[in-house]
C-alpha cells in the first residue's frame, strides 16, 4: 500500500457504526471533515463534532445513505462482519474509498484505506502502519516518535520563513539550499526553537550571522 495524505476539508466521511470503534474513527475524521455517523445506537464515548443519525444501516439502506451523503470515504465500523462487508462492497461499487475497521489493514480490495497511527506537531505529521500485522507496535513507535520530533513543527515553520528571507535577499538557489540544510542540522537552532526563542526573525538573523560567517556548519 502507498501512504498518502488526503485533504478531506471539503469532503464528507460516513461512519457506519456507533460503538467505541465508530466513535474513535468519528473523532479522528471530524477534526478534518464533515463526518456523519449512522447507527441505531451510540456508545457513551465522544464522537467529537460528528453528526449522529439514529438509523439502522441494514443492507438495503446502505445504497441510500451513500447517495444521500455522497461521502469521499466510508468507514465500516459495526460489530457485524457481514454488514461491514456489504458497506465496503457498496462503497467500492461507487468508487468510494472505504476503511473496514474490523480488518485492520488486511482487507486489500480495490479502494481499501488503512488509517495509520499518527504523530502530529503541526505542520509536521508522521504516519505509522504495520499492514495490520502489529497494531501494538504502531502504538509503541508512536510514543517514541512523539519525543523524537519535539520541535519539528516549530522548525518547519521557521524554515519556511527562513527560505522566504533568503529569497528576498537575493541568495542564489544553491546557496539557499545549503543554508537551509545547515539550519536543519544546527543543534543551536533546534535548541532555540525547542526552548522558545524570542521570535523567528531574531533566530533568522542569528542563523544568518552564524552560517554566513562560517561560525557553524551543522
Amino acid at each position: 500500500m502507498i501512504p498518502l495524505f488526503h485533504d478531506f476539508s471539503e469532503s464528507t466521511v460516513l461512519v457506519v457504526g456507533g460503538g467505541s470503534v465508530g466513535a474513535r474513527k468519528a473523532r479522528r475524521f471530524a477534526r478534518e471533515a464533515r463526518t456523519v455517523v449512522v447507527s441505531p445506537e451510540f456508545t457513551d464515548a465522544s464522537f467529537g463534532d460528528a453528526e449522529l443519525v439514529r438509523a439502522a444501516p441494514d443492507r438495503e439502506a446502505i445504497e441510500d445513505w451513500l447517495e444521500r451523503v455522497e461521502p469521499a470515504l466510508v468507514v465500516a465500523a459495526t460489530d457485524d462482519e457481514e454488514l461491514n462487508g456489504a458497506v465496503a462492497d457498496a462503497a467500492r461499487d461507487r468508487g468510494i474509498l472505504v476503511n473496514r475497521a474490523d480488518r485492520a489493514g488486511r482487507d486489500r480490495g480495490e479502494g481499501s484505506v488503512v488509517v495509520p497511527a499518527t504523530v502530529r506537531e503541526d505542520p509536521v505529521i508522521v504516519a505509522i502502519a504495520t499492514g495490520g500485522a502489529a497494531p501494538a507496535l504502531s502504538k509503541d513507535l508512536r510514543r517514541e516518535l512523539e519525543e523524537e520530533i519535539e520541535g519539528a513543527g516549530a522548525m518547519a515553520e521557521f524554515l519556511g520563513e527562513f527560505r522566504t528571507e533568503l529569497k528576498a535577499r537575493g541568495v542564489a538557489p544553491d546557496r539557499r539550499r545549503e543554508l537551509v540544510g545547515d539550519a536543519v542540522a544546527s543543534p543551536a537552532v533546534w535548541t532555540g526553537l525547542r526552548t522558545g526563542a524570542p521570535n523567528d526573525r531574531q533566530v533568522i538573523e542569528d542563523v544568518l550571522d552564524r552560517l554566513e560567517g562560517g561560525g557553524e556548519s551543522g
